[in-house]
């Protein structure tokens, strides 16, 4: 049994047990605690935590995916998180431009997406925006390694093959229909030089064997052809035709030096292509069966044909489709000229069919049980962009950004850091998260505009504070200060806000004082009228 510990001599009047306690609670515990108790009473409700013993949880009812992936990095800001309208014309400074589309309602209140995506907006009450994400920081951007990332997740490259998510939910959910692939990817192309190979090395189920791989379809309208053996192959040669097939295995890698769990997983691949081929399942991959009518509510082209391929593999028993918008570098979606041209064009490809989808999923019954998910590898960076706008609107002076975890969530690498000064910031400041990025330690010396908090304890590099002149001339104190609640040791950051501001008197060597905490701050600082 654990021993109690000594009770603290200065409290007379206790048992040992209860001054055990009383050492083990400090007094923002308690202050807290007690808080917490008193508010709980005045809502006379239940207990929160036995409401979560007792109330029912809801059940999930998706047992299928579809991903309508926007490859090649889909500007959020012109699609579905619009931002200040600035019309779009030749010669316009980008430090001005942060949408170059109107926004529009939905079918949600205040949820607003740009003009060209009107009818995505009107199935919007049977959806959800998540502006949220952020990619990671995989050291440089290329489209290719992001889209590794987020359909592995796992930093390319890699020792093995790994996973990607639609074979994870094919493995973990099993199949649905044992005659409909389990996984089909639609749209990209694998095959060819430059980026190919990282696309190529995502496209596989990995460790989890062959029988989880993707069925690769790059064009809907031939989707028919893959799934059809050819008229004048008979049963007879398609016969001899898998046991050649076979016998050329048995000299492949796989065979001679994989173990059984590999062979057997190459051997229920080919089990269930041949099912497949003679079950009346493949005919949800023929699009010519479809009526013409619903046929040309999606044909946008490729990618809208692809949606609709979706719908009918989810019909036929399909765990997780994807269809891509294809990524070809510099195009489609990787708008590296003509930006606003080609994004009003995509939206055009995309607005039409993804609503259709969504309707026919709920009239048939089958979107309360299908996951639709409308993603792209990354987008544009709102605080670079919006800031400039944001001083020429309010006129600031001076402006303060918190870079907490500007980078990906980890610190603040040199990098962003000179991308929110050029952006506007005077002064970038950080938190307690200032020393994950290990460059920041070397770079935050030679940075004055770079400010650290200053209760951290001594001995830290960089500096909590600094006089900087602004852009009309004004002398700005700017202290960061980090709180104590629920955070890592620091000094008493009230006493070292006070030091600072000693030791630069406000109208004396300092025009103004701003102590900084997590936010953007703005200052406008007009001299006394004489």
């Amino acid at each position: 049994m654990k021993s109690i510990p000594t009770p603290p001599d200065d409290l007379p009047g206790l048992s040992a047990e209860e001054r055990y306690i009383y050492s083990r609670v400090s007094r923002r515990t308690f202050m807290g605690a007690t808080a917490a108790g008193t508010l709980a009473a005045l809502a006379g409700r239940e207990p929160s935590r036995l409401q979560a013993q007792t109330a029912a949880r809801p059940s999930a009812t998706a047992d299928a995916i579809i991903v309508l992936w926007m490859a090649g990095g889909m500007a959020q800001t012109e699609t579905f998180d619009p931002k200040r309208y600035t019309p779009f014309e030749k010669g316009v400074r980008i430090a001005d431009v942060l949408s170059t589309f109107p926004s529009i309602d939905t079918a949600v209140d205040d949820i607003k997406f740009t003009t060209g995506l009107e009818r995505i907006g009107s199935v919007m009450d049977k959806g959800t925006v998540i502006r949220s994400f952020m990619a990671a920081d995989l050291g440089f951007i290329l489209h290719s390694r992001h889209q590794y990332h987020w359909h592995t997740g796992y930093i390319p490259p890699q020792p093995m093959a790994m996973p990607h998510i639609g074979s994870v939910i094919s493995r973990t959910l099993g199949p649905k229909n044992s005659d409909m692939p389990a996984f089909v990817a639609i749209g990209q192309t694998v095959e060819g030089a430059g980026e190919i190979a990282t696309l190529k090395a995502f496209h596989t189920a990995g460790f989890l064997g062959t029988d989880h791989g993707p069925f690769l379809i790059v064009d809907p309208q031939d989707a028919a052809s893959a799934v059809r053996p050819p008229k004048e192959l008979g049963e007879r040669r398609f016969q001899s035709r898998r046991q050649l097939f076979e016998k050329l295995l048995a000299d492949e890698p796989v065979y001679q030096y994989g173990g059984d769990f590999q062979r057997q997983a190459v051997v229920k691949s080919l089990d269930a292509a041949d099912r497949l081929l003679r079950s009346p399942s493949a005919k949800a991959f023929d699009l010519s069966l479809e009526p013409k009518t619903s046929f040309d509510a999606y044909n946008t082209g490729r990618f809208g044909q692809g949606c609709l391929l979706a719908r009918r593999l989810v019909e036929g028993g399909a765990r997780y489709v994807e269809v891509t918008s294809e990524y070809i570098p510099f195009v489609y979606w990787d708008t590296h000229e003509n930006g606003h041209q080609r994004a009003a064009d995509m939206k055009k490809l995309i607005d039409a069919p993804v609503a259709q989808l969504i309707r026919d999923l709920d009239e048939r019954g089958l979107l309360d049980r299908t996951l639709v998910v409308l993603a792209s590898e990354f987008g544009r960076d709102a605080v670079t962009e919006r800031l400039p706008g944001l001083i020429a609107d309010y006129g600031f002076d001076f402006v303060v950004v918190n870079g907490e975890n500007a980078s990906h969530g980890r610190g603040l690498t040199e990098g962003h850091y000179n991308e929110l000064r050029a952006a506007g910031a005077d002064v970038v400041t950080l938190g307690d998260h200032a020393w994950d990025q290990r460059d920041t330690i070397t770079f935050i010396e030679r940075e004055p505009h770079l400010l650290r908090p200053i209760n951290f304890p001594p001995g830290n590099p960089g500096r909590g504070a600094n006089l900087i002149e602004g852009r009309n001339g004004h002398r700005v104190l700017v202290v960061n200060a980090q709180g104590r609640v629920f955070m890592n040791p620091v000094d008493d950051p009230f006493r070292a806000v006070e030091a600072a501001i000693a030791a630069c008197p406000l109208g004396e060597q300092a025009d103004a004082v701003v102590v900084e905490g997590p936010r953007v701050v703005g200052v406008q600082l007009r001299k006394p009228q004489l």
